[in-house]
C-alpha cells in the first residue's frame, strides 16, 4: 500500500530532527554546567583563598579517609574537565597540596584525561556526526593532514600551555582523532604541566605559613616554559621527518 506524502515527508524529516538534537547536546550540556556552576556560586570554592581558609579541615579529611577523599576529588575534577569549567590550575594545585606531588599529579592527570575523553565522545557524537558529512575543502584537507600524524599533533597541542584544554578536546573530536590516540596524547601531554602545578601545591603549606600566595603563572616562567616548549617541538620531529621523506625522490 503506497504511503501518503505526509508519511514520506515525516520519514525524511525524522533523521534531520535527530541530527539537530545531537548537535544541540554539546552546547546544552556546557551551558547547563556553566549555569549550575555560576548559579550555585561554586566558583568561590575554586580559589586560592578558599583553599587557604579550609586547609586544616581538608587535610584532616584526607588523613581520616584518604581513598574516599581521593575518589571524591577525582569526581569533581572529572566533572569540571567534562563541562569545561574554569579552575583547572587550582584543582591541580589542590591535588598536590592534599595528596603530595606524585599522587596528586597522578590524580590530576587521570581525572583530566577521563574528563577530556568524556567531552571528546560527547562532541564526537554531537557535532562530529553533523560535520562528518560536511567536511569539504580546507576542512577536509586539515582533517586528512591531522589524522596522518594525530598523536604527534595532539601531543604538541597538549604540551604547549597556550591552547585551551577544552578547545583541543573539541578540535580532536571534529577532526576524527581515534579514541586511543586521543587518550594517549592527552595523558602524556598534560603530565609536565600537571606536575608543575602539583609541585606548587605540595609546597603550599610553607607558602601559606609565610603569608604569601602561590604563583599560578609559574608555568610561563622561562626556566619551566622553555623545556616544555622544547619537548613539544621534539614531539613534531616525526612529522617533520615524514614531510622530508615525502619530498625526496624514491
Amino acid at each position: 500500500m503506497p504511503r501518503s506524502s505526509h508519511e514520506i515527508f515525516a520519514g525524511r524529516r525524522a533523521p534531520t530532527q535527530r541530527n539537530w538534537v545531537r548537535v544541540a547536546l554539546l552546547p546544552a550540556l556546557i551551558i547547563l554546567g556553566l549555569a549550575a556552576f555560576l548559579g550555585l556560586h561554586l566558583d568561590r570554592y575554586l580559589t586560592f583563598e578558599a583553599l587557604a581558609a579550609n586547609r586544616s579541615w581538608l587535610l584532616l579529611q584526607v588523613e581520616l579517609n584518604p581513598a574516599l577523599i581521593a575518589l571524591a576529588f577525582a569526581a569533581v575534577y572529572i566533572a569540571a574537565a567534562t563541562l569545561s569549567l574554569p579552575g583547572s590550575s587550582i584543582l591541580t594545585m589542590s591535588a598536590g597540596f592534599l595528596f603530595g606531588l606524585y599522587v596528586g599529579t597522578a590524580i590530576a592527570v587521570v581525572s583530566a584525561t577521563v574528563g577530556a575523553t568524556l567531552l571528546f565522545f560527547i562532541a564526537r557524537t554531537s557535532f562530529g556526526e553533523f560535520l562528518r558529512g560536511r567536511a569539504l575543502g580546507a576542512l577536509q584537507s586539515l582533517k586528512d593532514g591531522f589524522q596522518k600524524s594525530a598523536f604527534n599533533y595532539l601531543l604538541f597541542l597538549r604540551l604547549v600551555p597556550l591552547f585551551p584544554f577544552w578547545l583541543i578536546n573539541l578540535a580532536a573530536a571534529f577532526l576524527d582523532v581515534p579514541p586511543r590516540t586521543f587518550v594517549a596524547g592527552t595523558f602524556l601531554g598534560i603530565i609536565p604541566g600537571a606536575a608543575v602545578y602539583a609541585s606548587v601545591g605540595s609546597g603550599l603549606g610553607q607558602i601559606l605559613n609565610q603569608g604569601r600566595k602561590p604563583d599560578l603563572d609559574i608555568l610561563f616562567t622561562p626556566n619551566i616554559l622553555i623545556p616544555i616548549l622544547a619537548l613539544a617541538a621534539l614531539s613534531l620531529v616525526p612529522v617533520g621527518y615524514r614531510w622530508f621523506r615525502r619530498g625526496k625522490p624514491s
